[in-house]
């Protein structure tokens, strides 16, 4: 009787038992001790058979006797997609009988034209009965990848009650992971490939690494995740006490765009960003100039050329204001908005008079200050076109522009209204616009907004397209209307010269309507860089002031650099080629210019012709080429004057380096031999024998030094020197050394 009482007491405290199986393994295993130091032996023994039993059943082990017998599983799936159904037959007419969730580990034991048979428990009390299987299919997601991960069969240990990381099911210490049998029907796949490419990524064989039982073991995949709400995520380091200086701008900073301002006045999600740079320039250099028409201040001078000695102290302090709303980590902003000021200030010392300025009173020292607005615009993002953040965005105001990689045909700050933006996972970009160009100061070359807009505007269409004609090579294909109608009246600089139209022929206003039709290309084909623009220019000019006739244009423009890397070592080789016209009066403007040319090309900045606007003497008052230009276009000025179509046109061909000694120092070096491409209206203007072709050799040393390996502090310093051909000895006599230093330090924030 007494022995039928223990068993009646332990009945209930089996059914708990049981219960407690669904617990962690270590709870078991308390429950195992207390009953022990409570019962018999031999009761003991049954009720911790009982509860390893229910254990295994409800973690779906198998008993050690029944893995020499069982099917084994086939392959380990893991659910990819955020839901896979499981069905009663492998076809989605059959009925539903359960589902996985995205991270299940799911054992599967067989494989049929893309679905796997796998088990399910009924419920939670009828997998002590059995269990039923059931169907899934491997799927494709969203973005082209498989919905299921299919791996090695995973190994269960014989011990899993002992295991004290409380893991209750994992693979087995001792087991060797496995490797998806050969065997396994290959049945086809969508295969995971980057977007616009058509070569797939073969997916590997992972086999579930063995997890090491005296480490914190990893969580299930069903637990739900804890999670604690942050009322401002922005400011997390700060409610942990971090503070970061404004000055600053390496950690967070609430005015170099880090964190949301105005939030209870503008919403969430806007961002300032403040951008301060220092540019300040000291240039020394020589090149041809007029003897002033009264009489020079230099002694001895009895020709036509002035002493060309001259000095430039310039320093631009460049404020740049952005409020921009939304995440930008992802997507394009919403909302921005930019103002950028620069002020300016010059200090200008040459030996003539009347150089700087018209006047005879004038000296020979400048000085001005100006304030200038580069940008001033609005930008408003339309639309996303894909879930990859393909985009549709307006932009309205001064904002900065560029035609082409390297600005041969236009690159400023103009008036206009831009539609962009891309397509098919960023692979396509595009760009609509009209632009009217904004008067510029005179000497510093800014923006002046206190004038009228000029009546010279154009119209742009361009389609870049990625990895075409092959892979790491961008294209651009593009056409601009450029048209000019400042044929009204004469414009004269803030220094009383004649800008418009250029001091050539009759000087009689004129305007002219151009259409360019260009192909650009930038990347690498191998080792090998490759950078080249090519533009054809068709239109007419109303009535040129030399040939005093209407003119038709017909011009052409190549350029490409070629460059590769030597480890710390990059050669480049440089080629441009701009047509001339061969004759003034036959009605053909056969002379390529551009409409706001800014290369940077062949040595930019460090090049003497292309830095260096030297003037015609005795040719009108225009310059060869414009400051920071490389066509010898014969303006009056870069900035000011119109384009003109009627020019010598200009061959190039260049060998340069680029050295970086040390991380933060760079050594560069150039050489360009040049020539006219026909020198027939350079004899015209000086009324003499057209002059040789044989401009001369450009050469050029520079360097540039980042002590801190950013651009916070930027040192540049070079030193060019024309080596004259016999065109230039023909055109400048008198001038033997022509050249220019030039040192800058730029400081950003």
């Amino acid at each position: 009787m007494k022995k039928n009482n223990n068993i009646m007491r332990l009945k209930p405290l089996a059914i708990g038992l049981i219960l407690a199986g669904l617990l962690p393994v270590p709870a078991i295993a308390q429950i195992r001790a207390d009953i022990r130091s409570e019962t018999k032996p031999n009761l003991v023994a049954q009720v911790t058979e009982t509860v390893e039993k229910v254990t295994r059943k409800v973690a779906g082990i198998p008993e050690v006797a029944e893995l020499e017998n069982a099917e084994r599983p086939l392959v380990l799936l893991q659910v990819f997609d955020n839901r896979s159904v499981v069905y009663t037959k492998p076809n989605k007419e059959s009925r539903a009988i359960g589902e996985f969730f995205k991270g299940q580990l799911v054992d599967a034991y067989e494989e049929k034209d893309g679905w796997y048979r796998v088990r399910i428990q009924d419920s939670l009390l009828g997998g002590f009965l059995g269990s039923t299987d059931g169907w899934v299919q491997q799927g494709t997601g969203q973005y082209g990848e498989q919905s299921l991960g299919v791996f090695a069969p995973r190994a269960f240990s014989a011990d899993v009650l002992q295991d004290k990381a409380g893991t209750g099911i994992r693979p087995s210490s001792t087991a060797t992971p496995g490797i998806v049998p050969n065997t396994i029907p290959q049945t086809p796949q969508v295969q995971r490939a980057i977007p616009g490419r058509d070569t797939p990524i073969v997916p590997r064989d992972i086999a579930i690494p063995v997890i090491d039982p005296s480490q914190v073991p990893p969580p299930l995949p069903n637990l739900p995740r804890e999670t604690v709400a942050v009322p401002d995520r922005w400011r997390i380091m700060q409610s942990l006490g971090f503070k970061f200086p404004l000055f600053d701008p390496y950690n967070q900073n609430v005015i170099k765009g880090d964190l949301p301002v105005l939030q209870n006045t503008l919403g969430p999600d806007w961002f300032f960003n403040l951008g301060i740079i220092a540019d300040t320039l000291y240039e020394q250099r020589n090149f041809p100039v007029p003897v002033p028409p009264a009489t020079s201040s230099t002694g001895g001078q009895a020709n036509i050329f002035g002493d060309g000695e001259q000095s430039i102290f310039a320093h631009n302090l460049i404020v740049s204001l952005s409020l921009t709303k939304g995440n930008t980590t992802f997507k394009p902003p919403d909302y921005e908005f930019r103002l950028t000021p620069v002020f300016n200030y010059t200090d200008v010392r040459v030996n003539e008079d009347r150089l700087l300025k018209i006047a005879s009173s004038s000296g020979d020292v400048r000085r001005e200050g100006f304030v200038g607005i580069q940008e001033a615009f609005v930008d408003v993002h339309l639309r996303n076109v894909s879930d990859r953040y393909d985009f549709d965005s307006l932009r309205v105001g001064i904002q900065p522009f560029i035609s082409d990689f390297r600005g041969f045909l236009f690159q400023d700050l103009p008036m206009g209204i831009r539609l962009f933006g891309n397509r098919n996972n960023n692979i396509y970009q595009y760009n609509i616009g009209y632009f009217k160009r904004v008067e510029k100061d005179t000497n510093s070359g800014l923006n002046d907004i206190r004038q009228d807009l000029r009546d010279d505007d154009f119209f742009v269409a361009n389609l870049y397209r990625q990895d075409f004609p092959f892979l790491g090579f961008t294209s651009q294909v593009s056409y601009i209307h450029n048209r000019n109608d400042e044929d009204g009246e004469r414009y004269f600089d803030a220094n009383g010269f004649l800008a418009r139209p250029s001091s050539l022929g009759d000087q009689k206003p004129f305007g002219y309507h151009v259409d360019y039709f260009g192909f650009s290309g930038d990347g690498h084909y191998g080792r090998m860089n490759i950078t080249t623009s090519t533009y054809y220019a068709t239109g007419k000019t109303d009535r040129h002031p030399l040939a005093q006739r209407e003119q038709d244009i017909d011009a052409f423009f190549h350029a490409t650099e070629l460059s590769r890397d030597f480890d710390w070592f990059r050669l480049r080789g440089s080629f441009l080629y701009a047509s001339g016209d061969e004759d003034p009066f036959d009605g053909k403007a056969e002379g390529f210019d551009a409409i706001f040319e800014n290369p940077q090309f062949a040595g930019a900045d460090t090049s003497f012709f292309i830095r260096q606007n030297i003037p015609l003497i005795g040719g009108g008052g225009v310059a060869l080429s414009g400051r920071n230009g490389v066509l010898p276009s014969l303006r009056s000025s870069k900035e000011q004057g119109q384009s003109n179509f009627i020019n010598p046109g200009l061959l190039l061909l260049g060998i340069g380096a680029d050295i970086d000694v040390l991380p933060e120092l760079r050594l560069v070096a150039n050489v360009n031999k040049l020539e006219f491409d026909n020198t027939n209206v350079l004899g015209t203007l000086r009324q003499q024998r057209p002059p040789s072709t044989d401009l001369g050799i450009d050469a050029s040393v520079g360097f540039q030094y980042r002590p801190f390996f950013s651009q916070n502090i930027v040192v540049n310093g070079s030193f060019a020197k024309l080596l004259p051909g016999k065109g230039y000895k023909e055109l400048f006599p008198e001038d033997k050394d022509p050249y220019s230093f030039l040192f800058n330090v730029i400081l950003s924030f």
